[in-house]
Parts: C-alpha cells; structure tokens; sequence
C-alpha cells in the first residue's frame, strides 16, 4: 500500500494529472492486478448478503416505489430487476436504481467504518447491472467489485464527510464509477474522467439520516450508482469533468470539505497490487445501523442475566464518538426517542434498539420495527431510561488503523434500582471477523435463506446459491443468473399512485 497526500493547489499550480487523486484511483481501477482468492470468496458472500436483503424488502413502499419508476425503462438488452423474471430487463442505471435501494432499504448488509462511514455492498448493484447489460463475464464482475471496495474502503478511511454534514454516497460515486472502469476494462483516462464526474454529481447533505430520517436513506446509495453509471457513459463518449476534482481551487476540498489548509492521507493499494480491502470489512447479522450490532449482541446477553427489566433505574452505554453523536443522546434528535418515529429514525436510535434487544432477547428486521413494538408501553419506560456518553477509550478503539483491533462496541452501566450496579461491555459483534461468531458461508447462506423463504421457492434458491458459488465460471452473457425470481411474481406490490414516467 501507499499513502497518497491531498491538499488543494491553487489553478496557477497546474497540478499534474498523475499527482492527482482522482487519476491514482483511475489507475488501480485500470492495472492488470493479480486476484486475492480469498477476495474473490468473500465477493460471492457479499453478492449472496445482498440478494438475501434486496429479497426480503421486495414488498416495501421505497423498493416497489422505485421498481415501478425502473420498469418505465424497458430495454431489449438490458439488465434485471430483482424478484422480477430475468426475461424482463431495463436499462442498466435504473436497474441500478431498483436493486439499489431494495438492497439498501432493510439496512442488513455489509459495513466499513473509519474516518467515514460506508456500506461497500452498495457498489454491487450498479456494477452487476452494467454487467447484465453488457454481457460481461463472471471475472469481469468480479474485478468491477474489488474495485468498487478498494475505492470507497480507502476514501472511508482517509477523508471524513460527515463532519462536514456531507452523506457517506459522495464516496460511493467514485467508487461505483472506478469498479465499472476495471469491469469494463477502459483506459485510465476514461475512468479518471469518470471519477471525477461521479463525485461532483453526488455531494449531497447528511440531512437525509438527522431528524426525521425518511425513506431517502434506501433511495441516496442507489442515485449515487444511477448517476454513476451515467458518469461512465458519458466520459465513454469523450467527455470531460471538472478538474481536479479533489485538490482544484474551488474543488470538493476547497469549499465542501475542510478547506485548502487542510491535508488528507488515502491509502491505496500499488499499482498491479491485488486489491483485497474488501476482507476488512464487516456484513450485519441484526437489521440495524452498524454501531447497533454489537450492543444488541450484549443486550441479548443482558437478558438472561436480568429476571425483572422494571427494576432498572437506568441505563448508561459508554462508546465511541460516532454511536454517541450519531445514533445515541449526543445526537440530540428527539425523534430517537419517539415511539411515534418512522421505521429509519428507530434504526438510528441505540437506545430503542438497546431497549427492544433487552427485552426480547432478539432483534428482527420485521418484528423489533413494527408501530406496535415501538409504542409498548414497557419498552417506552425502559427506552427513557437509557443514555449514551462518549468515552474517548472507545472512540481512540473506532479509529485504530489495525483493522483487527478496531472495536465498534461500548460499556453498559446498568443501575438498578436496589443501587447495585451491572457492568459488560463487548469490543465487536459477534458476527464481525473478530467476533466470537464470525460470519464464514454458511452463515451468508442461512442468512439469505432465512430471509427468502416463503418469497422464492427452493429451487430457486438453489439455483442462485450454485450459480453465484460458479461466479468465476460465469460466461459472458450468464450473469442473469445472478437475479432471482419471487414466488407469484403477479403477487409483487405495485406502486398505487403514478409519477412522471
């Protein structure tokens, strides 16, 4: 690996294209690096979590929302919507758009945190989608993916959005576009074009997960891949971007991020290095925000140890900067602690997560959501019992560069009301690759099965598990495998109102 340094050049400066960010990212995307099989596994897992996850929220209002939008786009030669018969395609970006969102809505899959925050598996959908549409092999797709890892795993570690109030898609623009450049094997210049255009295109605000969190969180990942693909495409036909994009005068630096005095450090993998970041990221057992997996994990815990939850006088969970600020007290939103708040909003609040997991001694992606859980009476009681506190010791563990020592859990303090006190805490989820059950493919797969059944038939999901586990053998053409068709797909919830298209 290498460290690359980026600061802003005043336009006078002329920074050269190969001192360029955008340009170093265009040439890992475009090297002939050599395959890390262990990569290269962990990438089938991850198509398997999303697929499982994108399934599962078929009939929700966001996905059968922006299927219905997709399916406006019929296209002979196009790629495939999931739950949907592969003989129906649409053209790619707005079958990015479809499986983007079904995959990001039930937020149950894959995970990288750092100075950023990211959900890597959200390159998946795009990047399979242009490959159904140009009938690109299993190998290519794989290549696309690791890309797609590389790029965003690395920005994520090296620069922080989010003290910007800036959403975590403005490094998935880039990475999409850079993991369609290897997939499609264009030229360096092509991609550093595309890149650039990617990232000006998806800067959005971090409004879209405070206060009242609504459905655009499912929809943000999905229009970053959507406008990506149509990134590409258009640097494919010979345009160019605003540049530099990173280190220019009134660049995404200079103005939306920290300003020209200000250096940041991505590392990136050599050129011909194989690229294997996607090893250290983390899928979700539990349907909720990352830095809720662990403490549910504990919660559980807790519950066998506690006979009677109404003799606690309160809870304090001690943890890093992030799960206090982000989804604890230290976000100040009053709508975490509203059992009135939208299915998002509750997912974004550690203190009913933590509340609902003590009490049940589980958490489900349907179950622990629903209006009725939310407004019991008992759960509300022990949901304002409960507050977050940063403890520096957890946050200097969130931002350990040892990938195997980061920890993304905390210390719970509970007190009853007798005055004796409970102490645990717990670094990572079980689930994490450090955890006490890290996930291995049986558990992808019991996962995606769990999720799936009564929505595919079991020859169905044998089918997709064989063929994704043959992804390398894949031919050009027999990536429509990779979709998955429901049960009773007349059954799929169509969209009551009508838009534009």
């Amino acid at each position: 690996m290498r460290n690359i340094i980026v600061k802003v050049h005043p336009s006078k400066a002329n920074l050269k294209k190969k001192d360029q960010l955008a340009w170093k990212i265009a040439e890992i995307a475009s090297d002939k690096a050599k395959l890390n099989e262990h990569a290269v596994q962990m990438v089938i897992n991850r198509i398997i979590d999303n697929a499982s996850v994108a399934i599962a929220s078929l009939n929700r209002k966001p996905v059968i929302s922006a299927r219905a939008m997709a399916l406006a786009h019929v296209k002979k030669k196009g790629a495939n919507i999931f739950g949907l018969s592969p003989k129906i395609k649409v053209d790619c970006e707005w079958a990015a758009w479809a499986n983007g969102t079904a995959v990001r809505e039930l937020d149950y899959h894959d995970t990288f945190l750092a100075a950023d925050y990211s959900h890597p598996g959200d390159n998946i959908p795009a990047i399979l989608a242009v490959a159904q549409q140009k009938n690109c092999s299993g190998m290519d797709l794989i290549r696309g993916i690791l890309t797609g890892y590389e790029v965003q795993v690395n920005l994520v570690k090296g620069i922080c959005l989010h003290e910007h109030k800036i959403d975590h898609i403005a490094h998935l623009g880039p990475s999409v576009a850079a993991g369609i450049g290897s997939l499609l094997k264009l030229n360096t210049e092509v991609i550093y074009q595309s890149i650039q255009q990617a990232l000006h295109i998806t800067i959005s605000t971090r409004q879209s997960r405070k206060g009242e969190i609504s459905s655009w969180k499912a929809f943000a990942p999905a229009h970053a891949g959507k406008l990506a693909i149509e990134a590409v495409d258009r640097c494919m036909r010979g345009e160019g971007s605003p540049s530099p994009i990173y280190e220019g005068e009134d660049s995404v630096i200079a103005y939306v991020l920290s300003g020209p005095g200000k250096k940041y450090v991505v590392p990136l993998p050599k050129i011909n290095e194989p690229k294997k970041t996607i090893l250290e990221t983390y899928t979700k057992e539990h349907s909720a925000e990352y830095q809720s997996q662990a403490l549910i994990d504990l919660a559980r815990s807790l519950n066998k140890k506690i006979s009677n939850l109404s003799d606690i006088k309160k809870i304090l969970i001690e943890t890093s900067h992030h799960t206090h600020f982000v989804i604890g007290t230290g976000a100040n939103d009053p709508q975490k602690m509203d059992p009135n708040a939208s299915r998002e909003t509750l997912d974004h609040s550690i203190m009913y997560i933590f509340a609902v997991a003590l009490e049940d001694g589980d958490w489900h992606h349907i179950k622990s959501y629903t209006p009725q859980r939310a407004k019991r009476k008992s759960t509300i009681k022990l949901w304002q019992k409960i507050t977050t506190k940063e403890d520096k010791k957890w946050t200097k563990k969130y931002h350990d560069k040892n990938p195997k020592k980061k920890c993304f859990g905390g210390r719970v303090v509970i007190t009853m009301k007798n005055g004796s006190k409970i102490f645990q805490e717990i670094n990572v989820a079980d689930a994490h690759p450090a955890g006490a059950r890290p996930f291995k493919r049986d558990d992808y797969i019991k996962k995606f099965n769990d999720l799936t059944v009564g929505l595919i038939t079991k020859k169905e999901s044998e089918r997709f598990l064989n063929a994704v586990q043959n992804l390398k053998n894949l031919k050009p053409g027999e990536l429509n495998k990779l979709n998955i068709q429901a049960i009773l797909e007349s059954k799929l919830k169509k969209h009551p109102r009508k838009g534009i298209f």
